[in-house]
């Protein structure tokens, strides 16, 4: 499959599932309390943890490893099963003295509905793992859209019924469930089921430092939430998840199609011409021009966005997504660094530019949790900013990549950018930081901005343009 077409697929899996996400999101947050969403989204916090080790990098391993044989599918296969299931039992044994320690009962409950699906989840990645090294993301893209429709479906059910919190992890449970049933139709005859341990010691040496680099951003990603959960409340806890779940959808909506192509995009072509930098380039352009678009946007336009999706009872959120987005704003330029350091076998760099990130991280928060909400925002915009410089001198290193042409590149987004946002900062100046008129100010900023958008990658010619003509072009031969 081209790298165009994998994109389209890896794009229309992304929107569809982004749809399904925000209808039943808002759903939950009509269904739900802001405190139920805290009891969730703490222990899903202290669950990604977990999570962080279940194949130990073993899927990654299988995606970029040169030469794949039998042997090597086996000790995959392995690693992921004798993991799933240990995990599922440390999670039964820890729900319990976690639920105590927070004071919260339905945590455990939570915690026991989640284990189940750390045992079921292996019959599902390594097909997934294998489909992604093939680059067959039509399948990915079914594979995710129906658990990710199941999930939510059974979520949204649950709670409309009362089930209060819980409801969202048998959603949870439901889509590990639907995915490794579509898994198990496309997984090849080839592929053994007996797992393997001859080449185990090669997959868990490759998979022990992109795992403890993976444990160190969990616990930099989920440090706001825990922290605001115990020194504050598990009401701040929820506003700080509805928050950052708003601003991190651009991950969802752009960051994770691209990245999802590009790393097995750059593995092949590191092993095929052993570089990959105009690759890493052309995707940093498209990253930056729609991530710094989109923050610049929420930005002007949190406050009818929030209570539009969430509603009214979500309006403390606005003010710490405003800064959420400012953080994000200073990370989008390294948005694809860790997936060209992974496509070139560089994880120890990864290793040691993700624990002095995470350290960096988890001080400023911890000392941001104890002024609240807004200091935690104030405090993630600091370590954003250091973190992305850190990221980016690292891999223009490796890649022997000159400055210069980093910031020809950020240049030509930032003009798409400010653009972009000038729609959105006219209905900031016509209806105020919280508009009384939700839809109109939408419509002339999020509308407004999207033409803008489109206008400024033609007139500076930047690297979307191609794409944009590209698409123009096909809609005009199927009219014909």
């Amino acid at each position: 499959m081209s790298t165009r077409k994998s994109l389209v697929y890896s794009f229309l899996d992304r929107y569809a599932s982004l749809v399904v996400s925000i209808v039943s999101s808002m759903f939950i947050a009509r269904l739900l309390t802001p405190s139920e969403l805290g009891v969730f989204s703490v222990t899903m916090v202290l669950l990604v943890f977990v999570n962080t080790v279940r194949d130990m990098g073993a899927g990654q391993y299988l995606v970029q490893e040169r030469e794949l044989t039998t042997t090597r599918i086996r000790a995959v296969w392995a690693v992921q099963l004798g993991l799933g299931l240990t995990l599922a039992c440390v999670v039964l044994l820890g729900s319990y003295p976690v639920s105590t320690f927070y004071d919260e009962p339905r945590m455990r409950d939570i915690m026991m509905v989640i284990a189940l699906s750390y045992a079921i989840n292996p019959f599902g990645s390594l097909t997934y793992a294998w489909l992604m090294r093939e680059m067959r993301f039509e399948s990915v893209a079914l594979m995710r859209f129906s658990s990710g429709l199941g999930g939510a479906t059974v979520s949204v059910w649950l709670a409309w019924k009362g089930w209060g919190p819980i409801s969202l992890a048998y959603g949870a449970l439901t889509s590990t469930v639907v995915n490794a049933a579509i898994a198990t139709y496309f997984r090849p005859k080839s592929f053994p089921w007996l797992p393997g341990v001859a080449e185990i010691r090669r997959v868990l040496v490759f998979g022990s430092k992109l795992t403890a680099s993976s444990i160190a951003t969990v616990v930099a990603s989920g440090a706001p939430e825990l922290l605001l959960g115990k020194l504050q409340s598990l009401l701040a806890a929820g506003l700080f998840s509805r928050s950052n779940g708003l601003v991190q959808m651009f991950h969802r909506l752009f960051v994770d199609a691209v990245a999802a192509v590009c790393l097995p995009w750059f593995a092949k072509q590191s092993r095929e011409n052993g570089n990959y930098v105009e690759p890493f380039l052309q995707a940093t352009a498209y990253v930056t021009a729609f991530g710094w678009s989109f923050c610049v946007t929420v930005v002007c336009l949190a406050d009818p966005v929030i209570r539009l999706l969430y509603g009214d009872q979500w309006g403390e959120a606005v003010d710490l997504a405003r800064l959420l987005s400012i953080a994000m704003a200073f990370t989008v330029p390294a948005a694809l660094c860790q997936t060209a350091l992974l496509s070139s076998g560089a994880v120890s760099s990864i290793a040691r530019v993700t624990l002095a990130n995470a350290a960096l991280t988890i001080i400023l928060v911890a000392f941001g949790a104890f002024q609240g909400l807004i200091g935690v925002g104030f405090a993630i915009v600091v370590a954003a900013a250091m973190t992305a410089a850190l990221w980016l001198r690292t891999t223009t290193t490796r890649l022997n990549l000159p400055w210069l042409r980093m910031l020809n590149t950020f240049g030509k987004s930032a003009l798409v950018a400010i653009s972009t946002g000038i729609s959105p900062a006219i209905a900031v100046w016509l209806f105020g930081w919280h508009p009384n008129e939700i839809t109109l100010s939408l419509i002339v900023g999020g509308g407004g901005g999207a033409i803008l958008f489109l206008a400024a990658v033609m007139i500076f010619h930047h690297p979307l343009r191609d794409e944009v003509i590209n698409v123009l072009t096909k809609l005009r031969l199927h009219t014909v």
